[in-house]
């Protein structure tokens, strides 16, 4: 009986635990939403006031796991929401775990367009499957990622 009670427990922390990490998820039509938005208002303020808000780490840019980031045409960020750090250097040569470079395949979006790649979850910390809508405005590409439930 002692067993089962303390399986059922664990069931039930499990579960507890599973919900409270999915509510921090955001689905990728909600960082193709965040994406298209962010396009426009890049559009509507200009670089400058656009990528300081799109890199400020509170702020309309940051939803759940979702957070804004662009780079120029030569691969150099722009602005990122998790890793302010990383604003100023080329990531043209960037890949991922798997050695993937979703960077190059980032700026070759001509309009619209997902990319696939695994990165670090700022929520979980554990390297993951994202995918990312990428839009271009210009000498720009903006993109924004959810990670694989």
């Amino acid at each position: 009986m002692r067993k089962l009670l303390v399986l059922g427990a664990t069931i039930l922390a499990f579960v507890v635990a599973a919900h409270a990490y999915a509510a921090g998820e955001a689905s990728p039509e909600d960082a193709k939403a965040m994406a298209v938005k962010a396009a426009a208002y890049l559009k509507s303020v200009g670089p400058d006031k656009a990528f300081a808000e799109f890199s400020a780490k509170e702020g309309p840019w940051h939803d759940q796991d979702l957070y804004v980031t662009v780079q120029n045409s030569q691969g150099v960020m722009m602005a990122h929401g998790d890793s302010p750090a990383l604003i100023g250097k080329s990531m043209l040569d960037l890949k991922d775990i798997d050695g993937k470079p979703f960077i190059r395949e980032k700026l070759a979006v001509a309009d619209t367009g997902w990319i696939d790649y695994k990165w670090r979850n700022p929520v979980t910390k554990a390297i993951e499957r994202k995918t990312q809508f990428v839009v271009r405005v210009g000498d720009y590409t903006v993109g924004v990622g959810a990670y694989a439930k």
